[in-house]
């Protein structure tokens, strides 16, 4: 069954830290490109983190610095490790695989997780 499963979210006061891991399967997690997504109540998906299949990260402005990404290949999972949380930082995050790498960012997405809820208070 091809499917991405993620999981660490939680709550956390503002200055916290989370993992988020998104566990791959059903495919070749090698092959594709991979990335995490955040959706905040009322607003529009964005685009938090990429990382291609050879490693390569890039993030948005609003959390570059704060947030790594990274990848197993032997355990086939995606990390999105989180520190100095904010509350804006609020949100679903979801994880997703993508076929194509250009302009910086994983594209070409096919694959998505269910989402897990990470909550920050000040």
């Amino acid at each position: 069954q091809v499917q991405l499963v993620e999981s660490g979210g939680g709550s956390v006061q503002a200055g916290g830290s989370l993992r988020l891991s998104c566990a791959a399967s059903g495919y070749t997690y090698s092959t594709y490109c991979m990335a995490w997504f955040r959706q905040a109540a009322g607003k529009e998906r964005e685009s938090v983190a990429d990382i291609d299949n050879r490693g390569f990260a890039s993030y948005a402005e609003s959390v570059k610095g704060r947030f790594t990404i990274s990848r197993d290949y032997t355990k086939n999972t995606l990390s999105l490790q989180m520190n100095s949380l904010k509350p804006e930082d609020t949100a679903t995050y979801y994880c997703a695989a993508g076929r194509a790498w250009y302009g910086g960012r994983c594209q070409n997405l096919e694959l998505w997780g269910q989402g897990t809820l990470v909550t920050v208070s000040s």
